[in-house]
Order: structure tokens, then sequence, then C-alpha cells
């Protein structure tokens, strides 16, 4: 199970707004993204179109995260296992 804590991204803009996350934001400290690792697909019950994307990242000091773009919303989270909260 996991926790969403909701943060800021930056992101690069491809052939669609908010493509893939450079940076995000989290207690006060700026995490830079070295690499996207995998990314997948949440899709609505018709299974029509995504309603979130998930990105596994690599950040600049080695750690890996999993981020979530709630595409409905607009928003930003990041994926905390409940046992590391």
């Amino acid at each position: 199970m996991y926790e969403l804590i909701h943060i800021r991204t930056e992101c690069y803009s491809g052939y669609k707004a908010d493509e893939t996350p450079r940076c995000f934001l989290w207690q006060g400290t700026k995490f830079e993204v070295k690499e996207v690792l995998d990314r997948w697909y949440q899709w609505d019950s018709d299974q029509k179109h995504p309603v979130s994307d998930y990105f596994k990242v690599e950040t600049s000091s080695g750690d890996h995260y999993i981020l979530k773009h709630d595409l409905e919303n607009d928003k930003w989270f990041l994926c905390k296992p409940d046992s590391q909260v």
C-alpha cells in the first residue's frame, strides 16, 4: 500500500504538456531526476484513456522514487510505501 504525497514538479514538455518529470520538490528539498527508469499507466474503467501516468525515477543522488501524475486533476504525487512514513 502506498501513501500519496502531493508534490510540485518541473517537467519536460514535448508533444504534450508535462510529458516527463525533470525534478520535484518534497519537504523543502529539490530532487533532480537523473533518469526515468520505467513508466506505466492507470486506465479508466472502460480502458478508453489513461487517468494517471506513473514514473519510476532515479534522482541525481541515486535514490529511486515512484511519481504519479493524476491527469484528470493535473496533480503530481510521490508514492511512498506506508512502512516508510
